[in-house]
């Protein structure tokens, strides 16, 4: 076993000196809820890069020249209602804007919930969003990162991922196959965009049905309304939406904030009154654009 774990991070290791930066998240035939299905991995440009069926998670890195690294990292989890992920416009490119700021980007290419590949398909991004932050805290020292400084980010669907990952990331959803698992996967820090937090009301019924499926219990209604399960514990939070938001409302931020507020957990929030869903780094808007330099400042106030 010892054997096996060592020849896995020599190759990690080669994986991070070497061009390719995309790591896999699971050794071979270890990935937990993995079903074998005749699904396969589709990426489509159209505009923007579309990830769907996603079979094999990864975590991208993208580093900052060591001379500019501040130590801090942002896993980047990017949106697309359970059933694609936007891959650059809410990932990619979103880690090459974090490098300018010194902190390491990683984009998780996470699985996608799935009835023909998956078993409790519901837990499945949770599982992957674990192990990315375990894996990312487990290699820190080769990534130059500080392992108290390494937080999430994520956008729509992609929030409300991060916002599971930052109040269920005590719970056992995989067994421990390696010493990467021994790791915390508690975020030391937390940023949702446009999030959907709530499997209730207010939520975005698209991601709800793909994540729980068309009937599902309250219990599990409840369990991922991320509004619901926030506590002390849960990292300080950094919170954007815009009040004109169609797709995902306003209010599934509002209610996180409560629940933030009401545990005494460190939160800001940024509420602007126009730019819709689905927005990214709104470089076209002059006054939108604006959000990647609050959050950026809010970053650096955690020291």
């Amino acid at each position: 076993m010892k054997y096996k774990i060592l020849l896995f991070a020599l190759i990690f290791m080669s994986q991070i000196n070497a061009q390719d930066t995309i790591i896999k998240l699971w050794p071979k035939g270890k990935v937990p809820n993995q079903l074998v299905s005749n699904d396969k991995e589709i990426h489509k440009k159209e505009g923007i890069l579309i990830i769907s069926n996603v079979q094999e998670p990864t975590i991208e890195v993208f580093l900052p020249a060591k001379q500019n690294a501040t130590g801090k990292a942002v896993l980047i989890f990017p949106g697309g209602g359970y059933g694609i992920l936007a891959y650059d416009w809410e990932g990619t490119d979103i880690a090459k804007f974090l490098n300018g700021k010194g902190i390491a980007g990683i984009v998780v290419k996470y699985r996608l919930p799935s009835d023909v590949s998956q078993t409790n398909k519901q837990n499945v991004p949770l599982i992957d969003a674990q192990r990315a932050l375990r894996m990312v805290r487990y290699h820190a020292k080769g990534f130059n990162i500080t392992k108290d400084k390494i937080g999430i980010i994520g956008f729509s669907a992609g929030g409300h991922l991060a916002s599971t990952l930052g109040t269920h990331f005590e719970e056992s959803v995989y067994d421990a196959i390696d010493d990467v698992d021994t790791e915390s996967a508690r975020p030391d820090f937390m940023a949702l965009g446009y999030p959907v937090i709530s499997m209730g009301p207010m939520t975005h019924e698209g991601s709800k049905g793909n994540l729980l499926g068309n009937s599902p219990t309250q219990k599990l209604q409840d369990y991922f309304s991320n509004e619901k399960q926030v506590t002390k514990n849960t990292p300080p939070t950094f919170l954007l939406h815009a009040t004109d938001d169609n797709a995902v409302p306003v209010e599934n931020s509002l209610l996180f904030y409560k629940a933030l507020k009401d545990k005494g957990v460190s939160a800001t929030m940024h509420i602007f009154p126009k730019g819709g869903h689905g927005f990214s780094l709104a470089l076209n808007d002059p006054y939108l654009k604006g959000w990647t330099a609050l959050m950026s400042d809010w970053i650096v106030s955690l020291e």
